[in-house]
């Protein structure tokens, strides 16, 4: 195993190893703090994450708000407290080592108002920023206003030149990297594009070497490319270490710090990742953002597998094979199925699915009248956690605050569940009822011997056996 030796990165050398950021509250100030002092890049999330009582207790997100907007403007000050609070700890934790970064999502809801207020209350204290989920080319804009560096994380050059040629130019003295996140391995949302099949997997290889080819087109060639999604033993990446074709790399590590003693999340949750095989880690497109996102296949995932399975196309006229006449909601307002789809209705009918939910995309789907009323009740305490949302119709750009769209209830919300699981997860139905994000590699937990009869390492044990190249 070849050496793994500092790169410089953000302006100073540390460690080619960084946490990658998981939110809400995954990826905390005392993670980040502990990676931190390990010598490479702590990364707490500023996504949502926990603020703390004068007795250093956590903070309830409760909204009082009565409309979306109102309760928006909640979640927007809870996102800044808690931000502040996170970089203090990691701060303290770090103790002048290593580097401090922040994660925020562009899609998140008052994503440019969450980090420049964590930034300004937080000064000196965070030294980058990371960003994905979407294009955000305002990011280096907001780098350049607090002089910190930034990463952005694409998933392909193509994205990261229009990024470049849009807005990074103007502030190339302050990228200190670009994250380069693989679409089909990495934990939580990912970077999928039209073009590009979710059940073929391509070798990260070719695809991170183009976009050095483009950084280095750019005078980027000693920029770090860190690579993130699918990395687990560093001695399965000797060939991509000291690579000159490459560049300088580092490595992302987001799936292996969830199992460690400073990682908040509940003992549910960590005894779960070891029992996880290979495939439990499921890549879907039900998230309310659009985007594609990696799950542990649960009870809650299932749920929506059965629930978008229970559906079919109407429309509001007789119209070809469509002649089976179905009456929905209260009103029984007359829809038109065709004979074949009326069969399964009433077979799901017959099954306690009984509640029609009419989608976007002029199909109905079958549900529980629990289920249909909880999925109204979730909808209805928006609180615009995305600048725009698919279950809920949410978008924060005025002057509607709506996407124009119906509701759809083939989706969820994430800021419920994610709240839920971040913060119930010593508790078994908390895990297996609940969006339970993870990379595709979470079932070496079971075999790697690192963890063997139940171990659970420090921070620092980790990154210390990441060192050794395991």
């Amino acid at each position: 195993m070849k050496a793994i030796n500092a790169i410089r990165m953000g302006g100073v050398d540390v460690l080619p190893l960084v946490e990658g950021g998981k939110g809400v509250a995954i990826s905390n100030g005392i993670t980040a703090g502990h990676w931190a002092a390990g010598g490479g890049a702590g990364t707490l999330s500023a996504v949502n994450c926990d603020s703390y009582d004068a007795d250093g207790r956590i903070i309830p997100q409760l909204y009082h708000g009565r409309t979306r907007r109102e309760r928006h403007e909640e979640l927007v000050a809870y996102g800044i407290q808690g931000g502040i609070a996170q970089a203090q700890r990691a701060h303290d934790i770090a103790g002048g080592q290593g580097r401090i970064h922040a994660n925020i999502l562009w899609e998140m809801g008052g994503a440019e108002r969450v980090i420049t207020g964590v930034l300004e209350g937080a000064k000196g204290l965070i030294h980058g920023i990371t960003c994905g989920a979407g294009m955000p080319y305002r990011l280096s804009d907001i780098a350049a206003r607090f002089n910190v560096h930034y990463y952005p994380i694409v998933s392909s050059g193509r994205a990261f030149a229009a990024l470049w040629k849009r807005a990074y130019h103007k502030a190339a003295s302050l990228l200190g990297g670009v994250v380069y996140e693989d679409p089909w391995l990495a934990g939580g949302h990912n970077g999928l594009s039209n073009s590009e099949d979710p059940t073929k997997p391509e070798d990260p290889y070719p695809r991170v070497l183009a976009l050095r080819k483009l950084m280095r087109e750019f005078g980027l060639g000693e920029t770090p490319i860190i690579m993130a999604g699918g990395v687990w033993w560093l001695e399965e990446w000797a060939d991509w270490i000291d690579n000159p074709e490459l560049g300088p790399i580092a490595f992302q590590f987001g799936t292996r710090p969830l199992l460690t003693r400073e990682s908040p999340i509940g003992d549910a949750w960590k005894r779960r990742l070891m029992t996880l095989k290979e495939g439990d880690v499921f890549l879907n497109h039900f998230s309310p953002t659009g985007f594609y996102s990696s799950a542990v296949n649960n009870s809650f995932i299932k749920e929506l597998r059965d629930r978008n399975d229970r559906q079919v196309a109407y429309t509001t006229e007789a119209i070809g094979a469509h002649q089976a006449e179905y009456g929905v909601g209260p009103r029984k307002r007359i829809v038109y199925l065709t004979p074949p789809d009326l069969q399964r209705v009433q077979a799901w009918e017959g099954h306690g699915f009984t509640e029609a939910l009419r989608t976007p995309d002029n199909t109905l789907i079958f549900v529980t009248p629990e289920s249909a009323q909880q999925i109204v009740a979730d909808q209805v305490a928006c609180m615009g956690c995305l600048t725009q949302c698919r279950f809920s119709n949410w978008s924060q750009h005025e002057p509607e605050f709506s996407t124009g769209k119906k509701a759809d209830p083939r989706s969820f919300c994430i800021q419920k569940t994610l709240q839920d699981i971040a913060h119930r997860a010593d508790q078994e139905d908390a895990v297996e009822h609940n969006l339970m994000f993870s990379g595709h590699n979470a079932y070496r937990f079971a075999s790697d011997p690192f963890y063997g009869n139940g171990f659970i390492p420090t921070v620092r044990q980790l990154v210390e056996r990441i060192l050794t190249g395991r």
